[in-house]
């Protein structure tokens, strides 16, 4: 057997990474592109690696030498590199490929090492290496019967996004046998070079051959294998975050914050959202209405404050959108008047945004991290602004409504500001019953401002909703002038059109989520080495008291398991015990994260 390595591309859209290197010289971490290539079949009983070579040929030549691992190396040009495609490489490699079974394989793939050894040792002849389509995929699709068989190539021009799930993308690694390679391919290989150029890919000629000698190559779908293949600069980081060492894995994750949609096989444990709403029925509506949305520009702030007004019950001068609370709070840091408290630990996005000399933390006893308001009011006295967030963030600690209507009421007599974030309150129990959004008690209370997000609690967050409510107009102006004209796309505008007719879904929605959250708890209640601590969000704070550190148990659970999960490591307001944050997601998904942990 051998492996033949098509590497003679420009790789272009790597820009000035292959200014001067081939794509396979490119390094991924610390090794180079084609290190892991060579190294993923080294352990195959190799007669020979033939690689094709054309730009920057001499870089490869003079990395590689002679041999890898005592297997010789053959090297083939293709002077045509800049005017050709690999349809040509295949071809000028054309007295390699007829005299041995073949590994086929393109330079620009990283891939867990496992898929070289099923191909190996999986006795049919001539295999395609396909994986099940997943958004970040690009190129030629196949169909498979229920054999395995591929019925059909599918080239890019004829791609339709309606049959996605029953597409599978070539990997871009095959196994041919000599047989196959003289008898079949290479004639086609030559007829379609010669009828239709050099210009083309090696698998229109697969295409040609399922049409007319049908099942000649069957189809070797991954089992959760990893790969990526690598085109520009976003493949790469996608591929370096992918294919992450052990001991950078994690910190590669944390600091993308978001865009898991990447990773299909990662279960987000980490970053806090419904997964109980929006309903089915609701998404279809955005669907029906997404070439319009697309193409038309948003309304102006006035006409989301009338929208945001309804969905809170509240008056439209009372209430601002922003795209998200994260986007409202910096210009709201910088309104508040005096000293700045907040407790910690609790959602750094509001800290990190207030000066240095206006903020004031108050730290809580490691027991449970619970308070209740006459923490706040015995705090009171150093400040003149309040930031509560309620429930807290990451504790889920609640201080209830009847309690919080006296904490408003002492702000008010003392002539202080309160801010309070219930992002998370429609978890709780009693869920929307709990909010603050309320016209007369705004009216009632001009120092208080409520914060919300709209894409946490209604499990949107990639349309990036928030609001602020208050009857201080002077303030909401203040706010309103940070904010661009078009702050909220038509995606959110439409979101806030329609979400009144799924309101019930929504409650109901929030109840599940309380109701799995305690199912939850009792299930980690069970974990040795976690101890859970009541929450009314949803997301529970765990404090970690095994052998593991929280980093090592975020990390052993990102590496083993694909489960993220938020590590509170140096996170303000923690003493040196370990803890991490865990959120309620469905039960299905839930039960995937215990039974990892009781593995561990």
């Amino acid at each position: 057997m051998q492996a033949i390595i098509l590497a003679a591309g420009m790789g272009k859209r790597l820009s000035d990474l292959t200014k001067d290197n081939t794509k396979c010289m490119v390094p991924v971490h610390d090794h180079l592109l084609i290190d892991y290539l060579l190294d993923s079949i080294s352990d195959v009983d190799l007669e020979r690696i033939v690689i094709v070579v054309g730009y920057k040929a001499e870089g490869v030549i003079n990395y590689l030498g002679s041999k890898y691992k005592n297997i010789p190396i053959h090297f083939v040009h293709n002077p045509d590199y800049n005017t050709t495609n690999n349809i040509y490489s295949l071809y000028l490699a054309k007295d390699y490929l007829q005299t041995d079974d073949t590994i086929l394989l393109e330079s620009d793939l990283i891939y867990d090492k496992k898929i070289i050894e099923r191909l190996v040792s999986d006795p049919r002849p001539n295999l395609a290496v396909v994986d099940k389509y997943k958004p970040w995929m690009d190129g030629t699709v196949v169909k498979l019967d229920e054999d395995e068989n591929i019925v059909n190539f599918i080239p890019k021009k004829e791609f339709n996004y309606a049959e996605t799930d029953q597409y599978y993308k070539t990997v871009n690694i095959y196994k041919f046998s000599k047989k196959f390679s003289k008898e079949i391919y290479y004639p086609f290989l030559k007829a379609y070079s010669t009828a239709l150029g050099l210009n083309e890919y090696y698998e229109q000629v697969l295409r040609v051959i399922a049409f007319i000698d049908k099942y000649e190559v069957k189809a070797m779908p991954l089992n959760g294998e990893k790969w990526y293949e690598i085109d520009d600069k976003q493949d790469l980081d996608n591929a370096k975050t992918v294919f992450s060492p052990k001991e950078k894995k994690l910190s590669t994750f944390q600091k993308r914050y978001g865009g898991y949609w990447r990773y299909p096989e990662l279960l987000d444990f980490c970053y806090l959202v419904n997964p109980y709403f929006p309903p089915v029925r609701m998404e279809e509506e955005i669907k029906n209405y997404f070439h319009r949305l697309l193409r038309e520009y948003p309304s102006g702030a006035s006409i989301q404050g009338i929208l945001a007004a309804t969905m809170f019950n509240c008056r439209e001068n009372q209430i601002l959108v922003g795209n998200g609370a994260a986007e409202l709070i910096p210009a709201l840091m910088q309104a508040l008047p005096g000293k700045i408290g907040i407790i910690t630990p609790t959602f750094n996005e509001y800290p990190e945004r207030i000066a240095k000399d206006k903020l004031i933390t108050f730290s809580l006893p490691e027991d449970d991290f619970s308070y209740g308001i006459d923490f706040i009011i015995e705090q009171s006295s150093q400040i003149d602004s309040f930031i509560l967030i309620n429930p807290d963030n990451p504790s889920g600690n609640l201080i209830p409504k009847e309690e919080l209507l006296k904490l408003i009421a002492h702000f008010k007599k003392e002539n202080k500001t309160l801010l309070v974030d219930e992002s998370f309150v429609d978890f709780s129990e009693g869920n929307i019953k709990n909010s603050l959004i309320c016209p007369k008690l705004m009216d009632e209370n001009p120092h208080l401002i409520v914060v919300k997000s709209i894409s946490k609690s209604y499990g949107v967050p990639g349309l990036r909703l928030g609001v602020m409510a208050t009857s201080n107009l002077l303030l909401l102006e203040t706010v309103k002038k940070n904010l661009s004209i078009w702050n909220i796309n038509s995606f959110g505008e439409f979101f806030l059109q329609i979400i009144d007719k799924y309101q019930k879904d929504y409650i109901n929605g929030c109840e599940m989520i309380a109701n799995e959250r305690t199912n939850f708890i009792k299930q980690l209640e069970t974990i040795k080495y976690l101890k859970p601590l009541p929450s009314q969000a949803n997301y529970i704070l765990c404090r970690v008291t095994g052998q593991h550190s929280s980093t090592e148990l975020t990390t052993l659970l990102l590496d083993k398991y694909e489960i993220f999960i938020k590590d509170l490591t140096g996170k303000a307001g923690f003493p040196k015990s370990n803890y991490v944050r865990i959120a309620v997601r469905d039960r299905n998904d839930n039960n995937k994260l215990i039974n990892a942990l009781r593995e561990l």
